[in-house]
């Protein structure tokens, strides 16, 4: 994906890397309760094992990085405001902490949840 060579030689950075630095970003936003999966046999799989890049998808194509992320909001929040806030999130995390220009950042909002009222 990204590659950049020095005089000590070359620097990789995976898709899981990107993956990892989204997932946090997200979670860290506000009115994100958390992430959610794709597509049901996603979630099957993601129920097995623990990743942290669930809920992530990241595509590298040349020098176009594009990031999906699909959340589950809190109920009562501003969908609109929080989904807004999220890609704002993870756009800034992933250039500053990688280095790479990200092109887009598509926030799919896959459910609203309640939290107890204690």
């Amino acid at each position: 994906m990204g590659e950049e060579t020095t005089t000590l030689g070359s620097i990789h950075i995976s898709p899981n890397a990107v993956a990892t630095i989204a997932y946090y970003a997200t979670l860290q936003s506000y009115g994100v309760v958390g992430l959610a999966a794709r597509n049901f046999a996603e979630g099957l799989a993601q129920s097995i094992t623990r990743e942290p890049t669930r809920g992530v998808l990241v595509r590298y194509d040349e020098d176009q990085l594009d990031i999906d992320v699909f959340v589950v909001i809190e109920y009562g929040t501003r969908v609109a405001s929080v989904a807004h806030s999220v890609a704002n999130s993870v756009h800034y995390q992933v250039e500053k902490t990688v280095g790479l220009k990200v092109n887009s950042v598509n926030v799919h909002v896959q459910g609203l949840r309640v939290s107890s009222p204690d």
